[in-house]
């Protein structure tokens, strides 16, 4: 099993505790937060062992997960690698491009592995999908939220928008060609509902919507594809694919049949897939494990991370 340390033990540092504690992959030796109070209420309604610095967590384990505010993503993750600790990191990977790839350079010097936080690649309504979305050139997103302070030091494409941009980009097999972008701030210091158009090279767009101020909760997407529309609601859990082929000799009474203006009929079926219930952020710490005990590469690769980010600045650029 794999020593794991938690830094940071905040609202997601105490899920990303509890999922490590239950793990068959990992043994949980501990967690460190600078506040101290907080730290001590963790430690004694929990039971787990409360580290009296990063450096004494770092030395005591295998892989430190870090949960701590972007701000600190850089520094934590200098100094786990330079101590030979592979560093499971939330999104985003760091406060800037820069950053990243001085991660993904120390990660390469020192041969351990990274994985960013980009939970939703372990939504199950995308991992029922995603073999099927193939070739998209239209792409739809919606992610609103209600208004939570939490979160608010950065501007929402960093928040919430950067969910779909992780998700785009494993998808679309081509490059970022343009991007347009506007934001608005409304009630934090930074822009809370942000509007985005990505072009890509390969003629696909992606136009992406983010807002912490709505009033209900969506996380839905839309791709677009040759004979095919695949819809998947990350929020329920849900989806839904819409496929197109040729009209058979023989068509169901019941068959729904779609004429173009050139006389070609394609016949519509649908082939949901079934949903199965899971815990993404414990999925996606076990692939973690799993990357590193057949040293492979890992789903969210800190390369992933990174350009998730690089987009997500560009988006940020456009305000």
């Amino acid at each position: 099993m794999l020593k794991a340390g938690v830094l940071g033990a905040g609202h997601l540092g105490k899920i990303h505790l509890r999922l490590l504690a239950q793990s068959a992959n990992y043994e949980l030796v501990g967690f460190y937060d600078p506040y101290t109070e907080n730290a001590k209420k963790v430690a004694d309604e929990f039971g787990y062992t409360l580290f009296n610095s990063i450096e004494d967590l770092i030395a005591a384990v295998d892989v430190v997960d870090i949960v701590t505010p972007t701000l600190s993503h850089f520094e934590c993750a200098k100094l786990a690698i330079e101590s030979g600790c592979h560093v499971f990191i939330e999104k985003p990977i760091t406060t800037t491009v820069l950053e990243a790839e001085a991660i993904k350079t120390l990660a390469s010097q020192y041969h351990v592995l990274g994985q960013v936080g980009h939970v939703e690649r372990f939504n199950p309504a995308f991992t029922a999908v995603k073999n099927m979305i193939d070739n998209p050139m239209f792409i739809e997103t919606h992610r609103l939220a209600e208004f939570n302070p939490r979160g608010t030091d950065v501007p929402v494409v960093l928040d919430l928008m950067i969910h779909d941009i992780d998700i785009i980009l494993s998808v679309v097999n081509a490059k970022v060609k343009n991007v347009h972008a506007s934001g608005i701030s409304v009630i934090s210091e930074t822009p809370d509902i942000a509007n985005a158009r990505i072009e890509f090279e390969n003629g696909c767009v992606a136009n992406l919507t983010a807002s912490r101020i709505s009033m209900k909760n969506m996380r839905k997407s839309r791709f677009f594809q040759k004979d095919a529309y695949i819809s998947v609601d990350f929020l329920e859990k849900k989806s839904e694919v819409v496929k197109m082929k040729e009209v058979p000799e023989k068509v169901d009474e019941f068959a729904m049949i779609l004429q173009n203006a050139e006389g070609v009929k394609k016949q519509i079926y649908f082939d949901n897939p079934t949903i199965k219930n899971n815990n993404a952020i414990l999925d996606e710490l076990d692939s973690f494990a799993d990357a590193i005990n057949n040293n492979t590469k890992p789903i969210v690769s800190l390369s992933a991370g990174t350009e998730a980010l690089r987009v997500a600045q560009m988006i940020i650029d456009c305000f």
